[in-house]
């Protein structure tokens, strides 16, 4: 498969991509007590009680308390979760207090409750797609050494990964090494995931290749790639073969992962081979056989497959599967009309599946692999 060549990659982008922010010299002194509050903390607060707590604070623009909060939460043993920052939106007026807020995470307690508060912070803005923004906030962690670390680039990649940015995206890759920051598997997963979904194989073998003379181990998320840009280059085998060698190497196979080969199998009209697909991986894992089934049952009545659906739909039901309300509908609008013959005939040709294993679009017998 091309996906897999071996193929020279560097980033052509310059490394002064960023723009270098002059360093901002805070005064460390303590967050204080910010006086008496309203009500009183409860005896044993909650992670969402704090939540809530900053949120008011950081609305009102009340940064000292916000500080004085993040501090005693992570003290009360109740961390700082993705709904930390909400008080932040997309609007200039809603960020302009970040190099207020900025300074007030600078003078936390050092370790787990400063270096949490940045990296969510980071997260929350790229979430709102204000990347310069959360490179400001890289920047700081760089100049002031607030434990800066790979997992601080994770969400600015995804999010240039994810909006198909990927100049700017190598150019965070190439500000990561800047800063004595070596990216890691799931850096390159973002930016493989990227171009697999694209199609753009040539790329994808050039990820491949780095992390391979990076000497980085490829998980999950590498073949789940790999096998969605296979699927969506329709090159459903060469996507069974990396399906296989995932399971035979003891990688936890994802749901997307089986939905992307369902998908690749329909896109090409292989209607009766990813029903067979679906029969022959069933049971391993039943919250995997549930997605997996409920996947193509919908794919199948939407693409006016009734027959093919109506057999996964008897699957189902014989492993206790619940169905949604379409499909319920379906089922019983189908079962009283379908063809007994067609049906049997189909379900014969699935009794022998699990003394077989898919590779290359061909059944082969497990001894044989």
């Amino acid at each position: 498969m091309s996906i897999l060549r071996k193929l020279h990659i560097k980033s052509p982008y310059p490394q002064n991509f960023f723009k270098i922010f002059p360093p901002r010299f805070f005064v460390a002194a303590p967050i204080p007590n910010p006086g008496p509050f309203d009500e009183p903390f409860p005896d044993e607060p909650t992670a969402a009680y704090y939540d809530e707590q900053v949120y008011k604070a950081g609305r009102n623009g009340d940064m000292v308390t916000v500080g004085y909060l993040l501090n005693k939460r992570v003290r009360d043993g109740c961390f700082n979760t993705i709904k930390t920052f909400n008080f932040l939106n997309n609007t200039e007026s809603s960020l302009s207090i970040l190099d207020s807020l900025i300074q007030t995470l600078s003078r936390l307690d050092k370790g787990l409750p400063r270096k949490q508060a940045f990296d969510l912070l980071i997260a929350r803005l790229c979430k709102l797609e204000r990347t310069d923004e959360a490179l400001r906030v890289i920047e700081t962690m760089a100049e002031r050494g607030y434990g800066l670390n790979v997992a601080s680039f994770h969400p600015i990649v995804s999010s240039l990964t994810r909006k198909k940015k990927m100049e700017e995206a190598w150019r965070v890759v190439d500000r990561m090494r800047d800063a004595g920051v070596s990216p890691d598997v799931t850096t390159y997963n973002y930016l493989l995931t990227a171009y697999c979904f694209e199609m753009k194989l040539t790329e994808a073998s050039a990820v491949v290749k780095k992390i391979e003379e990076e000497g980085l181990a490829v998980d999950s998320r590498t073949y789940d790639a790999l096998i969605l840009g296979a699927c969506r280059a329709g090159k459903v085998e060469g996507a069974l073969v990396l399906l296989r060698s995932m399971m035979d190497a003891g990688f936890h196979v994802m749901y997307s992962t089986h939905s992307h080969v369902i998908n690749g199998m329909l896109r090409l009209g292989y209607y009766d081979q990813a029903v067979r697909f679906v029969m022959a991986c069933r049971g391993r894992d039943p919250m995997l056989d549930k997605e997996s089934f409920g996947v193509l049952a919908n794919k199948l009545v939407s693409l006016g497959r009734p027959v093919e659906a109506m057999v996964v739909l008897d699957e189902m039901r014989k492993r206790g599967m619940t169905f949604g309300k379409k499909l319920t509908e379906f089922y019983e609008q189908n079962v009283q009309n379908r063809s007994k013959s067609c049906i049997d005939s189909i379900h014969g040709l699935l009794i022998c599946m699990p003394i077989f294993t898919w590779m290359g679009g061909l059944f082969l017998c497990r001894a044989n692999l």
